[in-house]
């Protein structure tokens, strides 16, 4: 390995504004070496892959949660950008042909005008359309700035991106969350969905859940889906976007194929 991160590399011989960005800020380089894995999410209704989720992993594969615990507070920005472009990179490179939903770090975007230069000359290098993004906020702490947080989905959404709350439900993300950002897509966390055929307390609340985003023009994912009773109980609930091992396992620098035949 050389002592070029990634995104150097990647950038090699690119304008020296793009250069400059990935050392912005100060922000200390991020050096480790990552790859992608990729799950589906399905549309159940219309029978077709509706996005893969980018998931980020160590150089033997490891899981993303021991990748993010070797991250350093100096290094997210860094690291997100890193994820960004290697995400799409790695997405175009396989053929990927529908939606691409990439984890974003609130903490880790300064400013979302000059945050988002990297993903969009990234896209344009390798030819992936960035229409077909969708920006997943997930939390590895709790959110510094809230009326920051919201600029940059704002932002994001006026480029004519699509937008999801990860993991809603769970640790920070809740309701005040939906009602101040609003995104495109809300992922029910798999602590909510894990047996809900038989568990009357999250049937109630996923149930709230649905309510609201229905009136809000807000879909719900269902993440985490690993039974076809838990499948089931959620499809009669009216979810028909899915993601989890019941469809498919994450396919590391590979796109799985659905597994239509376990939901029916």
């Amino acid at each position: 390995m050389t002592s070029d991160t990634y995104l150097e590399r990647f950038f090699q011989g690119d304008p020296g504004e793009l250069a400059g960005c990935i050392r912005c800020r100060g922000a200390e380089r991020y050096l480790g070496e990552l790859r992608m894995a990729f799950q589906p999410i399905v549309d159940v209704e219309r029978r077709e892959v509706f996005a893969y989720e980018a998931l980020v992993r160590g150089a033997q594969g490891e899981s993303a949660g021991q990748v993010l615990a070797s991250v350093g507070p100096e290094q997210l920005y860094g690291f997100d950008q890193t994820c960004r472009v290697l995400a799409i990179d790695t997405a175009q490179r396989l053929g990927l042909s529908c939606r691409l939903s990439i984890n974003f770090l609130p903490n880790a975007v300064y400013e979302p005008a000059t945050c988002i230069r990297l993903t969009l000359a990234a896209a344009h290098k390798v030819g992936f359309p960035p229409e077909r993004l969708i920006f997943e906020m997930t939390e590895v702490e709790k959110i510094r700035d809230q009326q920051h947080a919201l600029s940059i989905v704002r932002d994001y959404q006026q480029r004519g991106f699509l937008t999801a709350i990860d993991d809603f439900g769970a640790g920070y993300s809740g309701l005040n969350l939906l009602a101040d950002y609003q995104p495109h897509l809300v992922k029910l966390d798999m602590g909510l969905v894990r047996d809900i055929d038989s568990n009357a307390p999250r049937q109630a609340i996923v149930a709230g859940v649905i309510s609201a985003c229905g009136a809000l023009g807000v879909k719900v994912v269902a993440e985490g889906v690993e039974t076809r009773a838990e499948y089931d109980r959620l499809r009669a609930m009216g979810v028909t976007l899915f993601q989890g091992y019941l469809v498919a396992r994450p396919g590391l620098e590979s796109l799985p194929e659905p597994d239509w035949a376990a939901l029916g």
